[in-house]
């Protein structure tokens, strides 16, 4: 816990060094149900996400996940790790890319990679940090890369 009561698991902006790679402890399976509530919830009518039958007739064979929903789960995965406590804001994403599909059935795990670290020229107290997450299926499958840009706190004196 910092003074200000914040839980801290994350790491500082001096411990997230350029080349340090974290493999997240937390996998998680995507359920039919995530992508359904996902989905729906952010308004995204397309059948290749909702419709068994249309999808059954694609190159795919089934329903995809909704991609939206797979980069938050990249994220989330991470952030016990990396940023729970310890960051500012997230200030970016970049580079996102899917280079296989997610389907329900699917169970994730993640990597991190700090490829980016500077001091921030406006706030003595923090740095930039850029993350590239890279996720996997149970297969080794590629399935989601991305670069995030967060504000990090200092350690505290």
């Amino acid at each position: 816990m910092t003074d200000d009561g914040r839980a801290v698991s994350g790491k500082w902006f001096e411990d997230l060094e350029v080349g340090l790679v974290v493999q997240h402890a937390t996998r998680r399976t995507v359920t039919e149900t995530d992508n359904v509530l996902f989905t729906t919830m952010t308004m995204n009518p397309a059948p290749l996400h909702l419709d068994a039958d249309y999808a059954s007739r694609t190159e795919f064979g089934k329903p995809l996940v909704n991609s939206m929903f797979t980069l938050a789960l990249v994220v989330g995965l991470s952030v016990p790790e990396l940023t729970l406590g310890t960051i500012v804001a997230q200030l970016g994403l970049d580079g996102i890319a899917f280079p296989a599909p997610v389907f329900a059935g699917d169970t994730v795990r993640v990597e991190s990679e700090v490829v980016e670290s500077r001091a921030s020229k406006s706030r003595p107290d923090a740095g930039l940090v850029v993350i590239e997450h890279r996720a996997h299926n149970q297969r080794d499958e590629l399935v989601c890369t991305v670069r995030r840009t967060g504000l990090m706190h200092r350690r505290p004196a």
